[in-house]
């Protein structure tokens, strides 16, 4: 009875576990038709919706003037630059341009949340829409034209896409590939699903109203304010679309330790918001709702490398106590390799960043060794130091 039970136990967890093997081509088979016939309709307005740009930064502010370089080359005329600058020494920041206004809050604010909402306390008018925008982000100059044409199709969430801004050393190229792989599925294939684009924490804009109405009551600490974000718009109802064309350029890690606080932050945010994935999956089948049911499926699937370490332990278990089970592992093991690489295809990569994924091993290692500091993840590190600084025309070249 007992062994009986330990049998069924062990069934269930490797199904649980290895559908996230096999969802990436699932959700795809799901995308293709729907592509096929569906288009959304947006109209020209003749007048520009007025923009509050939010820029936070934390302690760090050598890679302000270039973000506020390339916001400034913006082809759109009708926005405000906001800078919070936590904890920041400013005394050598000099922005000319009255577009630009520079926010030093008194007390240390240590919250991307805190931070936007000093803002929104000091907008100089009464904007519309607001985007938020990180310290080292570069911005494309048709960046809020293009999300524009999402808004006037009727959405008032949207996320951009973020690119690399950087491919200079091996670690940046495995983080490149890491994000490719999902902006694809949970961004492009996601949305055009018929469901959401996850939202990646910069690059992203809604209507000032939805983001007071999300956020306004909560005072969220650590990482991962955007996963709260999301589950409330979510549950709202709303979509959140997705745009490849509103490109942000986002640093990517270029060093071990740099990867090791990063990834520690990113494992203790999803331990701590997985359950979302439950509230929103119930929540979409009580309400018969796809947005909600599909988009609780995704924040259900643990961390990439984990349930790729998870799922390799599995296969070499049942190569000893099952060889049928050990096949269909491979088996999704296969489909697993072919969706990664169809991302990094649909998406016209680098070539660098394929010459890099000999080295997975090793990225895998190091953010093995993040998990030793998740518990204590947002004491070790609040945000990112970073260390790249080109202009949006060098990384074009």
């Amino acid at each position: 009875m007992i062994q009986s039970v330990i049998h069924d136990i062990w069934i269930l967890f490797q199904i649980i576990l290895g559908y996230n093997l096999v969802f990436p081509i699932l959700i795809l088979l799901i995308y293709l038709p729907v592509k096929a016939f569906s288009f959304i309709k947006t109209k020209e307005l003749t007048t520009e919706s007025d923009y509050a740009i939010i820029v936070t930064a934390y302690e760090h502010t050598q890679t302000l003037p270039a973000v506020v370089n390339s916001l400034l080359q913006l082809r759109y005329q009708n926005y405000l630059i906001y800078i919070v600058a936590d904890k920041c020494d400013i005394s050598e920041l000099r922005f000319d341009d009255e577009r630009v206004i520079l926010l030093r809050p008194e007390t240390t604010l240590g919250s991307n949340t805190r931070s936007h909402f000093y803002a929104i306390d000091r907008f100089k008018r009464k904007h519309e829409r607001l985007t938020i925008i990180d310290s080292d982000n570069l911005v494309d100059p048709d960046y809020l034209i293009e999300l524009n044409k999402l808004f006037n199709a009727g959405f008032i969430a949207v996320q951009g896409e973020r690119k690399a801004k950087n491919l200079n050393t091996t670690y940046a190229c495995l983080d490149a590939a890491r994000d490719i792989y999902y902006h694809f599925y949970d961004g492009v294939v996601l949305f055009g699903a018929g469901s959401s684009g996850t939202l990646a924490g910069s690059g992203m804009a809604f209507t000032v109203q939805l983001y007071k109405d999300c956020l306004e009551s909560m005072d969220i600490t650590g990482a991962g304010f955007d996963k709260v974000l999301q589950k409330e718009i979510l549950l709202r109802k709303c979509r959140i679309a997705f745009t490849k064309n509103a490109i942000v350029y986002d640093e990517k890690t270029t060093r071990s330790d740099q990867l090791v606080k990063q990834r520690a932050r990113w494992i203790n945010t999803w331990f701590r918001y997985f359950k979302f994935g439950f509230i929103l999956l119930f929540k979409g089948i009580r309400n018969l709702n796809w947005n909600q049911f599909l988009f609780g499926i995704v924040l259900l699937r643990p961390p990439l490398f984990i349930f790729l370490l998870v799922s390799l332990c599995c296969l070499i278990v049942n190569f000893f106590i099952s060889t049928s089970a050990a096949i269909i592992w491979v088996f999704g093991f296969g489909l697993f390799i072919i969706g990664f690489f169809l991302s990094l295809i649909f998406s016209k990569t680098d070539k660098r960043i394929y010459l890099s994924l000999i080295n997975i091993p090793k990225f895998v290692f190091f953010q093995v060794l993040s998990l030793l500091k998740v518990t204590k993840a947002n004491q070790v590190s609040v945000a990112t130091q970073h260390y790249f600084d080109k202009t949006i025309e060098e990384i074009k070249k």
